[in-house]
């Protein structure tokens, strides 16, 4: 079941989350449309390739994902650890990245000097910087809302990309975070479009493989914590 729009994320429960994301109409937005022809797989990249610029910058770490040709899974750790441990450099740095910032945030990136009621100000803010880092809903408006200005710059057209907010579903234990996370590397092999999860493109199921056969944890990835 997903959570409604105004429940908060609670790291009380459990700090992992399954989201799932649909593209508008159900159509084939992000494959091959049958009807027509036209080919959309390379925004299934865009997808992969933006999971992993996020996660180099906010406080969650990807466990598992999959791009299918009309949605996407995620399963999401709060790092929240790690988000309280950077210094107020980081956290500017890591924003700026993601927002232009404030006019104090940005004098501070120069290295200009700040008096004492402007430091106190920026770390007010700095807080609440901090905490959307570690923010499920924040990664994933990042995630969605540049996916749908590419997508709608190629095909020169206005209005929404994705069907609504996505969806998100708290994994109370590690039962339940192993069962999604295999329901997640399976779904490709489900929807037929691979015959082995090894042959599944834009999924971490591939990348985790691949790093196996090497003997190595998968880069930008959530390592497993035993043999993998």
């Amino acid at each position: 079941m997903g959570r409604p729009r105004k429940s908060p994320i609670s790291l009380e429960a459990m700090p992992y989350y399954h989201c799932v994301s649909r593209c508008v109409r159900r159509a084939f937005l992000c494959g091959r449309d049958e009807r027509t022809g036209r080919c959309f797989e390379h925004r299934r990249q865009w997808i992969e390739d933006r999971l992993s610029e996020l996660a180099e910058i906010f406080a969650l770490d990807i466990c598992t994902y999959a791009v299918m040709s009309n949605h996407y899974h995620v399963v999401l750790h709060i790092n929240a650890a790690q988000a309280e441990a950077w210094t107020l450099r980081e956290v500017v740095d890591r924003w700026h990245q993601l927002c232009k910032g404030s006019p104090l945030s940005q004098r501070f990136a120069r290295n200009e000097a700040l008096n004492g009621a402007e430091l106190a100000r920026l770390r007010e803010v700095a807080a609440e910087w901090r905490a959307r880092l570690m923010d499920i809903s924040w990664f994933m408006r990042m995630l969605n809302e540049s996916i749908a200005r590419q997508a709608n710059r190629e095909d020169g057209c206005t209005g929404r990309f994705w069907e609504g907010r996505f969806k998100s579903q708290a994994l109370l234990d590690e039962r339940a975070l192993a069962a999604c996370m295999a329901y997640v590397d399976l779904n490709p092999i489900r929807a037929k479009m691979t015959d082995r999860p090894e042959t599944s493109d834009h999924t971490s199921i591939q990348r985790r493989i691949a790093a196996a056969r090497d003997g190595k944890q998968p880069q930008r990835l959530f390592p497993f914590a035993s043999n993998p």
